[in-house]
């Protein structure tokens, strides 16, 4: 199981730069017939970043193509839904590695794969999570070589 981080997801777009990048990199995942994941956290990041307006840094959607796109972000992907063990696995984690403000969503995301058996993250952002022992990073461009 590979959990995919909210930046590959709202790198999906067709009008996104990354877009062909992202694409290629799930379908070889898929191909590879790896489980491919996401967390409620990253559905709810996703809400915030599309709904929020473009001089924001956002993506300035309109809620219902948003609740739309959660939707098609559900059924394309295998929803990690909560587990106990979660919060205290993160509270160990903030702990452990001294996690300073919105690092801590990434803390979040890290407790969760901990407690779903996860090991594997697909992110752009592979330099937020190398401080967990339990996530392996894999960056996009080199899962889609």
């Amino acid at each position: 199981m590979i959990l995919v981080d909210t930046n590959i997801l709202l790198r999906s777009h067709p009008s996104d730069p990354h877009y062909p990048l992202v694409r290629t990199a799930l379908a070889k995942l898929k191909q590879h017939r790896e489980v491919l994941c996401i967390a409620p956290q990253n559905l709810v990041e996703y809400w915030v970043v599309a709904t929020r307006p473009l001089e924001n840094n956002g993506l300035g959607m309109q809620p219902a193509a948003v609740v739309a796109e959660i939707q098609r972000l559900r059924k394309a992907f295998h929803v990690l839904e909560g587990l106990p063990g979660v919060s205290d696995a993160w509270e160990r984690l903030i702990e452990k590695h001294l996690v300073l403000g919105k690092q801590a969503h990434d803390a979040n995301l890290a407790a969760t794969m901990l407690v779903h058996g996860v090991k594997r993250l697909l992110t752009f952002n592979g330099a937020d999570f190398k401080r967990f022992d339990s996530v392996e990073v894999m960056e996009p461009a080199t899962v889609a070589q």
